[in-house]
């Protein structure tokens, strides 16, 4: 059974200041997301999801699905503020979005098989998407047994900015044992800096950060339910809180209920979080295609 791709593509990136999901960084003209696709193709995946908002459909689709067409099978589905488990309403004055994990649960009805999900404007890296893959195709007839590729800190940061990152603790085994958000980490002299936080006393560059790229099977969809109703019954921020991923992910594994394994990527992760980061990408990238990892067209 192949693998399905979700990818998260519903964010404007307020930071970026435009739709970089169909922004191109590639020579002939290849957004982020084409590299992830091209490179989910070669390790075996045999359909995406495409999670969007309505708003932005017309021109998503215009633009991504003539290039996928024919490749694999192409589904959508669409984030909406009201799509809610019964029982609960969208808070007066709410206009934010539930956040990734709440994203991924709009894609429920369209997946039936392991899957990864990943966000649209990352660059991962031809190894992370087989080491997913071979992953996810042990354990298609297994529940409970998640997986999430990390990434060495210092592959992951800007030079225009502070970035968050979530800092992945595993076990002895390779399990997750939990992910720590730490915010503003910059690189900073020869070493680095980050906001205070009383979990992390100081980051060396090769900690292991999650960037949102998970596996999981598919009965992790009613487990991720169940928490979501948690999280609107104890909300406070009823205007601006999120319902995230990795939240979801530490309350299972945490009451023991599920385990993740944390499987290592050596990539050079490549993202545009601020403007200046553009060329940079874009670079690396071209540097990746003069090497013969991509073809100069995808």
């Amino acid at each position: 059974m192949k693998p399905t791709l979700i990818v998260l593509a519903g964010g404007m990136g307020s930071r970026y200041g435009g739709l970089k999901q169909i922004d191109p960084v590639g020579p002939s003209g290849e957004v982020v997301l084409d590299y992830s696709v091209f490179d989910a193709i070669a390790a075996g995946f045999g359909k995406v999801v495409f999670l969007i908002r309505k708003d932005i459909e017309a021109e998503f689709k215009a633009v991504m699905q003539p290039r996928y067409e024919g490749k694999l099978e192409i589904e959508y589905a669409f984030q909406d503020l009201k799509t809610l488990p019964e029982g609960f309403a969208v808070p007066e004055g709410r206009t934010k979005p539930w956040g990734t994990a709440h994203a991924l649960l709009c894609c429920k009805d369209l997946v039936n098989e392991p899957f990864a999900v990943l966000n649209a404007d990352d660059f991962y890296g031809t190894s992370s998407f087989q080491v997913m893959a071979d992953k996810l195709m042990t354990v298609a007839d297994k529940e409970n047994e998640y997986c999430l590729v990390a990434f060495d800190l210092q592959k992951t940061l800007s030079d225009f900015g502070g970035v968050s990152r979530g800092i992945c603790f595993a076990n002895e085994e390779g399990y997750l044992e939990e992910v720590v958000e730490t915010h503003d980490i910059r690189r900073e002299g020869a070493g680095f800096a980050f906001e205070a936080n009383p979990l992390i006393s100081a980051i060396e560059g090769h900690e292991l950060v999650s960037m949102n790229m998970w596996g999981f099977t598919p009965d992790f969809f009613p487990k991720l339910e169940a928490s979501f109703v948690r999280f609107l019954e104890g909300l406070e921020d009823k205007e601006k809180g999120e319902f995230y991923i990795p939240t979801a992910v530490d309350e299972l594994i945490k009451s023991g209920a599920s385990k993740c394994e944390v499987l290592s990527s050596d990539e050079q992760w490549y993202g545009v979080t601020f403007p200046d980061d553009k060329p940079a990408v874009m670079a690396g990238i071209a540097s990746l295609v003069e090497s013969g990892k991509y073809p100069a067209a995808l």
